[in-house]
């Protein structure tokens, strides 16, 4: 793994604007490449009449095996409630629902299609297109 040393940045003089290819959004997660940088620079800056202790090194390494495992259950965590958004939307096609929408108009209509273009599925009910966080209420249709 190679570090590579951190660029300096340009000085504006006060008042002038940067230009636009120096900006940089900072990031705003640290992952296994900000441990593992942390830690080469770590053990390459340590004294070597008092090297790093090995349980501290054993514990920094846990955290990170921690910190992967983490996000990686939260990742399929969403993934999975994503797909659960998807079936009961698609479920509800046929179906009498009733709907709250955001500015508060109410309604009820027969669930005829589904978009999943959204991050939230949405539901045609008759011409207006409801997210399926606005389903209020569900009845099954009479029998023919």
């Amino acid at each position: 793994m190679t570090i590579q040393p951190i660029a300096s940045q340009p000085v504006t003089p006060a008042g002038a604007a940067a230009p636009a290819s120096a900006a940089r959004t900072p990031a705003q997660t640290m992952d296994a490449n900000v441990f593992m940088t942390l830690l080469v620079a770590q053990l390459k800056n340590q004294n070597p009449s008092a090297p790093m202790d090995t349980n501290q090194m054993m514990s920094q390494t846990l955290q990170l095996s921690t910190m992967e495992k983490m996000t990686e259950l939260t990742t399929n965590s969403k993934e999975g409630f994503s797909l659960q958004m998807r079936t009961a939307a698609a479920q509800l096609i046929g179906q009498s629902v009733g709907y709250t929408l955001a500015d508060g108009t109410t309604g009820t209509g027969i669930a005829s299609s589904v978009s999943y273009a959204g991050s939230v599925p949405a539901v045609k009910v008759g011409d207006i297109t409801v997210p399926l966080d606005s389903i209020t209420g569900l009845t099954a249709p009479a029998a023919s």
